[in-house]
């Protein structure tokens, strides 16, 4: 059985949540349903002409993309311009199209992260450039036979509920005696319909970061023996973790200026990059940020990395790097085409784990603009 649009995007959206979106960015559903069965679904970077004609070849009605086909409200859909055109064939062969932009960037073992890999930066230790979202806490308090207590505690943590910076696991419970009634048509774990029941419960209490509340409550009430269960979930005053764009923090091998570029040319399938900076120069510590980058060289600085690994690099802020006495790898924005292979991969797993049937490919097309002569 296929999986239908809405079920995949919300797995999508488990790896990379829409509120971790900059503010304004446009990303969701752009255009079509996702009311639909989905037999194959393309991953690709951008949405072009070519890129909806592999998916028409490969009988995939939905392209989850990184970049968006909407940037702004349309005032109307002139299928003569080369938009317009592309809106069309869309529609005519009933083609959703879903963008996950820089929510995908922020996100845990998204773009940012995968970059990071193929940089080579270490992953303990590594930190944000910019933190976008801060995770709101809130704290669980939920009422539970002795005899389901592990089943529970263990349902709940397996969301990611109880982390409190690098601790995991974390609760606090009591024990006391819980009182309620059965009404007429009830079907009580204990006790009998019209009695006065007591029974020996353990209150268990937790933090839930907002980004998992609703699945940890789905585990939790799944766990829990009782047709209704009491708990209550309310904010706490404290802030959970933080996300944010970019990555950085120390090489897993130094190398000179010139030695990364060359290893990064490799990594990031590239076949040009430009380096702002002396050749020879010593990098222990590097930033990488998928897109364009130019407003993050200060915050590269700031972090007291030895460069910074970006894209759309323009001349006066290489220049103003260059008198700051910090060095640039200008990679190119394609370099975002990581996601491709990296989405489907992640996409087709969680799929598979639910038995559906539908195929998720990451798009063979490359959609640099540049050439390079």
């Amino acid at each position: 059985m296929f999986a239908n649009g809405q079920s995949i995007i919300s797995l999508m959206e488990q790896l990379a949540p829409k509120h971790y979106a900059v503010e304004n960015d446009k990303i969701g559903l752009q255009l079509g349903t996702l009311s639909k069965e989905i037999p194959k679904a393309l991953v690709a970077l951008d949405v072009t002409d070519e890129v909806v004609d592999e998916a028409i070849r490969l009988g995939a009605n939905l392209i989850i993309a990184h970049h968006a086909i909407i940037y702004r409200p349309l005032a109307k859909l002139d299928t003569s311009t080369p938009a317009g055109k592309l809106y069309e064939k869309l529609i005519k062969h009933d083609i959703a199209v879903y963008i996950s932009h820089t929510n995908l960037d922020v996100a845990d073992g998204g773009i940012n992260d995968w970059l990071a890999d193929q940089a080579g930066i270490e992953e303990q230790g590594r930190k944000s450039l910019e933190d976008i979202h801060t995770d709101k806490l809130y704290k669980l308090v939920v009422f539970v036979p002795e005899s389901h207590v592990e089943d529970v505690l263990q349902s709940i943590w397996r969301t990611g509920a109880g982390e409190i910076g690098n601790y995991s696991c974390c609760s606090f419970t009591s024990k006391g005696t819980g009182t309620f009634l059965p009404g007429e048509g009830t079907n009580p774990f204990i006790g009998s319909q019209g009695r006065l029941e007591r029974a020996d419960e353990v209150r268990i209490e937790t933090i839930v970061p907002y980004s998992v509340h609703r699945k940890t409550v789905s585990a939790m009430l799944k766990a829990h023996p009782y047709e209704e269960v009491a708990y209550d979930l309310y904010p706490v005053d404290l802030k959970g973790r933080s996300f944010g764009l970019g990555r950085y923090g120390k090489l897993t091998q130094p190398a000179t200026l010139n030695e990364l570029a060359l290893r990064l040319k490799t990594a990031f399938d590239v076949p040009m990059l430009r380096v702002v900076g002396p050749p020879d120069r010593v990098i222990h510590k590097a930033a990488v940020l998928g897109g364009a980058g130019a407003r993050y060289v200060n915050r590269a600085m700031f972090a007291g990395v030895d460069v910074l690994i970006t894209g759309d690099i323009d001349y006066h802020t290489a220049h103003d790097a260059l008198a700051a006495g910090m060095t640039i790898i200008d990679a190119g924005h394609n370099i975002e085409k990581v996601m491709k292979q990296k989405v489907a991969d992640w996409l087709n797993n969680e799929l598979a784990k639910n038995k559906w049937k539908t195929e998720v490919i990451a798009s063979r097309l490359n959609t640099e603009p540049f050439v390079f002569i």
